[in-house]
């Protein structure tokens, strides 16, 4: 009988473990068995390194990574400090000559776990899942062409990272505002190898272009229209002619006006035409 193992729904304080690897559905089919088997040689590997019994150790697959729970009997900074570097270097080892690397996020964060005949559930491990697959994680990796990127919770910093140990330096950690399912969180961000990390910024949601209207055709009704458009728009001119003003015509041209004006192209004319008003000297006034 093994004394050590959880009492089914009992909770017990855990440090839970969610591995993913980067960009898993880009895998085709037949790459994804080489996948999990790198992944699993890499952790299984670290925790020998680490000396971390297997046994000990609650796994459950998950297709693109894997769900660790770790009892609190084993030192959590074992697990932040030489468990961390083995998998790190396990991974580069794993990757050299690897036309594409594997990448892997790993979130971390101690709380109740529960354990069933199924696996284990609780809020300590949706957020270690949550961690692991935030979007900041996946910049991070991204933007700095790494293997790994650690994500730990605001209360696993405080209460282990924060106090440094054997591989572990809180100075290479960075800060970031997460806003998950349940709320916004506080988590730190870890390269390991690498000196603190600068926080990705969000990328800005682009709206998408309204579609212009086609340019009408010269000489066409509508390219006639937009011409008397472009004189309207412009009009500033008092309705009597008596303010001088200026408007703008066809093709960007400029004319400085007192009273009216007129533009004339390509027409054709027969007959007697009168362009313009005809003016009263009497009254002064104009006539249409």
């Amino acid at each position: 009988m093994n004394h050590d193992a959880p009492e089914l729904g009992e909770a017990h304080y855990e440090l839970v473990i969610s591995v993913d690897a980067r960009r898993s559905g880009q895998y085709a089919d037949v790459d994804k068995p080489r996948m999990r088997e790198q992944i699993y040689r890499v952790l299984e590997t670290a925790f020998t390194h680490a000396t971390v019994a297997r046994e000990a150790v609650h796994t459950e697959d998950r297709g693109d990574g894997v769900l660790l729970a770790v009892p609190g009997r084993i030192a959590v900074t074992r697990l932040l400090g030489l468990w961390l570097v083995e998998v790190h270097e396990g991974l580069r080892a794993e990757n050299r000559g690897l036309r594409v690397p594997l990448g892997l996020r790993i979130g971390m964060h101690v709380g109740p776990v529960r354990h069933d005949e199924r696996g284990i559930s609780g809020r300590a491990v949706d957020l270690a899942c949550r961690l692991a697959d935030s979007s900041v994680a996946r910049r991070l990796l991204d933007a700095e062409g790494a293997d790994l990127v650690l994500v730990t919770s605001r209360s696993l910093y405080e209460d282990v990272v924060s106090g440094g140990g054997k591989f572990i330096d809180p100075a290479h950690y960075s800060p970031a505002r997460l806003d998950l399912k349940e709320g916004e969180v506080t988590a730190w961000f870890h390269l390991p190898g690498r000196p603190a990390p600068r926080i990705p910024e969000a990328e800005p949601s682009t709206p998408s272009p309204r579609p212009s209207a086609p340019s009408p055709a010269a000489g066409s009704p509508a390219d006639a229209d937009a011409a008397a458009d472009a004189f309207d728009d412009h009009d500033d001119i008092e309705a009597d002619g008596a303010t001088p003003g200026r408007r703008t015509g066809p093709g960007g041209v400029h004319y400085n006006v007192i009273g009216d004006v007129s533009h004339h192209h390509d027409n054709k004319y027969e007959g007697n035409v009168q362009i313009g008003r005809t003016v009263n000297h009497d009254s002064g006034q104009g006539k249409g």
